[in-house]
């Protein structure tokens, strides 16, 4: 699709003079202590192909979902506090915060405490979205994104709505709305569905599997979750040999 050329989406998002592609990004990260990709292998598209996008559910200091939106050779990222709702009356506030690598749509694993971002990172979904106009770059200056994301758990058609004046620091806040459409439900999608789409896992598997604070990644879990998997031996038994990981019952939930 002519959309999706590459050649397309460079001409059409409007660069920031003087700051270099993912600058912020890497200037919030220690490469030697974090797995976090750091984008030295970004490239550019060999053929075209439909642009990506992923929600990774983040426990840091606080539980949020993060959705990125591939376009110009980066990922578009927003931190959803509570997450998507497929309920077209529920507006979720989703704040902009600084351009991801593309590789980070596949990051799963544990952010060292003490970096940014520290905590536990899951794919909680993913899959490739359709935007309304073409040329995206001039719609995400306006601050009005119209999409339709083609998911594993999220489906139809969305918009991201900024509700600050460009230019203030209150640009930074968008509203992320579900439109009336047959993916439409009062179903709540982050409690019933609160599984890794890459590798099934919850949170606190995350975290035991990669040496991670458990107690803390348990906190993003539905309890009914963690209870089932307090009682699989397998697990304990796998937790116990992961010596790097912590599980103790005062931890905080910062």
């Amino acid at each position: 699709m002519a959309s999706h050329e590459p050649r397309a989406r460079r001409a059409a998002r409007p660069k920031r003079p003087g700051t270099p592609p993912l600058a912020e990004y890497r200037r919030k990260r220690d490469f030697a202590r974090t797995t976090e990709p750091s984008g030295a292998a970004a490239g550019t598209r060999k053929r075209p192909r439909p642009l990506s996008f992923v929600i990774q559910k983040h426990r840091a200091s606080h539980l949020h979902y993060d959705l990125r939106l591939e376009w110009d050779g980066v990922l578009l990222s927003w931190a959803v506090p509570k997450g998507p709702s497929l309920d077209p009356s529920v507006k979720r506030l989703a704040m902009a915060v600084e351009d991801h690598p593309l590789e980070y749509a596949d990051f799963e694993g544990v952010i060292p405490e003490g970096e940014y971002g520290g905590g536990t990172v899951m794919v909680w979904d993913r899959g490739t979205y359709t935007p309304e106009d073409a040329d995206m770059g001039p719609a995400v200056a306006k601050g009005a994104l119209k999409f339709s994301l083609h998911g594993e758990k999220l489906q139809g058609s969305w918009a991201l709505v900024r509700t600050g004046r460009r230019g203030a620091e209150t640009s930074r806040s968008w509203l992320l709305i579900k439109h009336r459409d047959a993916a439409a439900s009062t179903h709540d999608i982050v409690t019933e569905a609160p599984r890794s789409v890459k590798t099934g896992r919850l949170l606190a598997e995350i975290a035991i599997d990669e040496g991670g604070d458990v107690t803390k990644a348990a906190t993003g879990d539905p309890p009914d979750a963690i209870q089932s998997l307090l009682q699989d031996p397998t697990r304990l038994q796998r937790r116990r040999r992961r010596k790097r990981a912590v599980w103790h019952s005062n931890a905080g939930a910062s």
